[in-house]
């Protein structure tokens, strides 16, 4: 099961579908795991609090993962979403908002599921596995521009 809590409107009011894109883009990267995650689409200053909080790095982020102890299955965690930094992050890039929140939705779901990205290789496998879950629901290479400006 997905829960999804819009906390800050400007979620909705940017993309009024945010709720259908978010469980689209969890429900793909879940795959077969069963299990429950809950997903906060807030602001940047909640975010801000958190990363600070649990990461001692005072300053709001696109998305955060929380993920649960095994004694609380079949939750698996939480997700964390900052509209700010999320919509800035989109218009940076020449991506749509759906296309981008889909990603971090996905990044955030990979992460909840025991994926990392602490060295190069776990890194590279990770984006494999979140260009192929995208493809799957139609959204471009996230990594795509990042690959053109390295060449």
């Amino acid at each position: 099961m997905i829960e999804i809590e819009v906390e800050t409107e400007a979620w909705t009011g940017a993309l009024p579908e945010v709720e259908a894109v978010v469980e689209r883009a969890a429900l793909a990267a879940l795959g077969t795991v069963a299990g429950d995650v809950v997903i906060l689409l807030t602001d940047n200053e909640a975010v801000r609090d958190l990363n600070a909080r649990f990461r001692d790095k005072d300053r709001p982020t696109n998305v955060l993962s929380f993920p649960a102890n095994e004694s609380a299955a079949p939750h698996l965690g939480d997700i964390v979403l900052a509209y700010g930094v999320c919509a800035e992050e989109a218009v940076a890039q020449n991506k749509t908002l759906a296309d981008h929140l889909s990603h971090l939705v996905v990044h955030g779901v990979l992460h909840l599921l025991g994926r990392d990205h602490e060295d190069d290789a776990e890194a590279e496998e990770m984006e494999a596995e979140e260009r192929e879950i995208l493809a799957g629901i139609g959204v471009a290479d996230p990594y795509a521009a990042d690959a053109e400006s390295a060449d």
